[in-house]
């Protein structure tokens, strides 16, 4: 059962591995990302960061999209993790099993309009989001579980 869809550019923190995983009683992360997978020393780190009774995996866009549709990860209290809204589209739109995307953190950039303390959008991340949100996807923009959910289309 998939528990949460998070795009957070930093992946593995403390807000992830203590606040969300605690709070959703999560058993299994799984990290989307075609990009991670080419750098050993980045997956060797986030096997480090990742608390002990949460089994980690890593699996490039294709392979997790087959794994949700497959239903092999419905045995876990899934919490899936995207880098980047472009990642979370893809996965979203390979997948209907994903309905809400919590968006948490993303890059600043000078492309970027921030739509929160943590969220930045480029140009195209905006027409992402809103193609999901139109699919009938839940876009929110959350930090921690003790903050306010906001839906994203009150901050675009």
């Amino acid at each position: 059962m998939i528990k949460l869809v998070r795009v957070d550019h930093r992946l593995i923190h403390g807000q992830v591995a203590f606040s969300w995983l605690k709070f959703l009683e999560t058993d299994c992360i799984l990290i989307a990302s075609d990009g991670l997978l080419k750098d050993e020393l980045r997956m060797a780190g986030l096997r480090m960061a990742k608390p002990s009774n949460v089994k980690l995996v890593m699996k490039n866009m294709e392979d997790s999209i087959k794994a949700l549709n497959s239903g092999v990860t419905d045995k876990y209290r899934l919490f899936i993790l995207c880098e980047s809204v472009e990642d979370v589209y893809r996965l979203a739109k390979g997948s209907d099993r994903i309905r809400e995307i919590n968006l948490g953190g993303t890059k600043s950039g000078a492309d970027r309009k921030a739509i929160s303390k943590a969220v930045h959008l480029s140009e195209t991340d905006v027409e992402m989001v809103k193609e999901l949100v139109n699919d009938g996807k839940k876009v929110f923009v959350q930090m921690v579980p003790d903050d306010t959910s906001t839906d994203v289309m009150n901050l675009l």
